[in-house]
């Protein structure tokens, strides 16, 4: 039977899936550019997004050793290594694949994303991980009311929003300011990225007649082109309000995600 609180379409991307990357891919640290690759591959070793592979020979500033440990990453095998760019030097940064990886990924280097100070396609910036070419981000105007209730408590009341549609997640609601009951939020310090969104400006918590609910509304001020018109908007995730869509209540989806 469906599970009807999966109102999206699900990722079908397969782990072990491996596809070329038709953009530039740099990375670098310290100021030292590691490597510059128009030869990089997309590997799925989970379903939701990709990692890149560089092929060793396009490493520009960037030494690799053998650290003799061999791990399973997805559905491969690979052994991990030391990078060392200038005077920096980054342990377990790197993995190289190894005979257990299709043809295509056999030799080539997995890098850690957080080892890397930053990455680009093309000339720019991205955050957190690769962006699946399989993923559509979608913000689209829409005239449907949205209520969102906590507790027995209206958080907010708005007229229209922006829903915002991304490809394995569920729909997001964005509300403007105005419809927001600000008496009952609480600011927090949190901050996420996204690949596909950029970073967020704000989250905030309500503390309830009963639970404290940390960080359930968040914005965009600065989002990326692709969606730009949720700048300055606020969202409330669905897993963790009653959210009321032209007077419907939405199931909660089971599978918390940002």
């Amino acid at each position: 039977m469906a599970d009807d609180s999966v109102r999206y379409p699900r990722l079908i991307t397969p782990v072990g899936h491996v596809e070329p990357v038709p953009r530039r891919v740099r990375g670098t640290i310290g100021g030292h550019l590691v490597f510059d690759t128009r030869r990089a591959l997309y590997g799925w070793e989970w379903p939701p997004y990709p990692q890149f592979s560089i092929p060793a020979d396009d490493l520009v500033d960037g030494v690799l050793t053998d650290e003799h440990h061999v791990e399973t990453l997805g559905a491969w095998s690979a052994r991990r290594h030391t990078l060392r760019a200038g005077s920096e030097v980054r342990e377990g940064a790197a993995w190289v694949w190894d005979d257990t990886a299709p043809d295509a990924l056999r030799g080539a280097v997995r890098f850690e994303w957080a080892a890397l100070d930053s990455w680009f396609e093309e000339d720019e910036p991205v955050f957190v991980h690769p962006r699946s070419p399989y993923a559509r981000v979608d913000a689209l105007r829409s005239s449907s009311s949205v209520r969102v209730e906590l507790e027995g408590v209206v958080l907010a009341e708005a007229p229209d929003c922006v829903t915002l549609f991304e490809t394995g997640l569920p729909t997001r609601y964005y509300l403007d300011r105005t419809h927001i009951d600000w008496t009952r939020l609480r600011p927090s310090d949190t901050v996420t990225r996204c690949p596909y969104k950029g970073t967020t400006t704000g989250y905030w918590s309500f503390d309830g007649p009963t639970t404290r609910h940390e960080d359930i509304a968040w914005a965009y001020d600065f989002p990326t082109v692709q969606v730009n018109r949720v700048a300055g908007m606020v969202a409330f995730y669905n897993e963790h309000v009653d959210l009321r869509v032209d007077g419907a209540l939405l199931p909660r989806p089971s599978r918390p995600a940002p």
